[in-house]
C-alpha cells in the first residue's frame, strides 16, 4: 500500500496571520519585532508572493503606532497619475476627471504606518515627493498650494536591488538611503524548512471547510513533489497549487496526478506557440474564476503587474 502523509499535531507560530515553523523565519520575525520598536524606515526585500505585506502589518501592530492607521499601496499596480492622487490627494479640477477633492494616504495615515509595496516601480517625480515627506514631514496635494504636515512611519518592499536601480539612474539615491534605513530580507518559501508541508495542510483544511471534497492525506510521491519544487511564486503559488489539486482530484487523498504539470516535472504536451498561448489563456481564466474576477488578485497570483495582466488579456482576447 502506498505510504500516506497526514497532518501532524505541530502548531505553527502565528505572526499576525503569517504562519511558520521554519527556524530562519522565526529569526526573521524576531528581527522584525525588534525594529518595530523604533521609528526607522524599513525596507523588506523578498520575492513576489512571499508575504511582505503581512510582515509590514505585523511591524505596525508591534509598534507604538499600532492604534493609528495602517495603509498599503502597490506601486506596480497603479498608473503614475493614480499613484500621485492616492498618495498626495488632489483638489477638484487638478486634472481631467478630478470632479471632487480627494484625501491622500499621506494625510489619512498621519500618525500611523504606510506600506509601499514594489517601491522600485515608483516614478522618479513621485519619488521626489516621497523624499520631501520623509525629510520634512510635509507634502502638497495635487492642484493645491497648501502645505500639509504628516507623521508617517514608512515600511516599503521590493524584490529588486535599490542600490542597483540607483546606480542605473532608475531610483533616487537620496531616497534609497531614506527608505532602506533598516533592510530586512524575507526568506523565500523554498528555504523555509517545514513551511511547505505545514502551509499545505493549512490550505487543505480551509478548502475542506469551503468545498464538498474532504482531503485527509497526501501520497508519498505527491508529498515529495511538493517538497522538491522551487516555488518561484512562493506562498501565492502554493495556495494555487493546493486549490488546483483540491479541485482536480477525487477522494480523500491528493495524488501525484492531481498536481500541476510543473510539479510533476512534466513539460507541456505541445511546446508550440499555440499550445503555450492556450495554456496561458486557461490559467488566466481559472484564476479569474478562483478570485471572482478581481484582476489585481489574479495579477498577484501570476507574479505580474495589473497593467501586464491587462495587456495579456487583451492579446488573448479575454476582454
Amino acid at each position: 500500500m502506498t505510504d500516506l502523509y497526514r497532518p501532524d499535531d505541530q502548531r505553527p507560530h502565528n505572526f499576525g496571520g503569517l504562519l511558520t515553523v521554519a527556524p530562519n523565519m522565526l529569526e526573521f520575525m524576531a528581527q522584525a519585532e525588534r525594529v518595530a520598536r523604533t521609528q526607522a524606515s524599513i525596507l523588506v526585500r523578498g520575492q513576489t508572493g512571499s508575504g511582505k505585506e503581512l510582515v509590514a502589518r505585523y511591524i505596525h501592530d508591534q509598534s507604538r503606532r499600532a492604534a493609528q492607521p495602517f495603509s498599503a499601496i502597490n506601486c506596480a499596480a497603479l498608473s503614475r497619475e493614480l499613484m500621485a492622487s492616492e498618495l498626495f490627494g488632489h483638489k477638484r479640477g487638478a486634472f481631467t476627471g478630478a470632479t471632487h477633492d480627494r484625501t491622500g494616504l499621506f494625510e489619512l495615515t498621519d500618525g500611523g504606518t504606510l506600506f509601499l509595496d514594489e517601491i522600485a516601480e515608483m516614478p522618479l517625480d513621485i519619488q521626489a515627493g516621497l523624499l520631501r515627506v520623509l525629510q520634512d514631514r510635509c507634502f502638497t496635494p495635487l492642484g493645491s498650494s497648501e502645505v500639509l504636515h504628516t507623521d508617517i512611519r514608512l515600511v516599503s518592499a521590493t524584490h529588486k536591488s535599490l542600490r542597483k536601480l540607483a546606480a542605473d539612474g532608475d531610483f533616487r539615491e537620496d531616497l534609497m538611503y531614506r527608505v532602506r534605513v533598516v533592510p530586512l530580507y524575507l526568506p523565500p518559501l523554498k528555504s523555509r524548512v517545514g513551511d511547505v508541508a505545514m502551509l499545505s495542510w493549512q490550505f487543505i483544511h480551509s478548502l475542506n471547510q469551503e468545498n464538498e471534497r474532504h482531503i485527509d492525506s497526501i501520497t508519498a510521491s505527491a508529498y515529495d513533489a511538493l517538497l522538491a519544487y522551487d516555488w518561484p511564486g512562493n506562498i501565492r503559488e502554493l495556495i494555487n497549487v493546493i486549490t488546483y489539486a483540491h479541485a482536480i482530484g477525487e477522494g480523500p487523498t491528493i495524488q501525484l496526478q492531481d498536481l500541476p504539470p510543473e510539479l510533476r516535472g512534466e513539460a507541456p504536451p505541445d511546446e508550440s506557440e499555440i499550445s503555450i498561448e492556450q495554456n496561458e489563456r486557461d490559467r488566466i481564466l481559472a484564476l479569474m474564476q478562483q478570485h471572482k474576477g478581481h484582476k489585481q488578485a489574479v495579477a498577484d497570483a501570476m507574479g505580474i503587474s495589473r497593467a501586464t495582466l491587462w495587456r495579456k488579456m487583451k492579446s488573448l482576447q479575454l476582454m
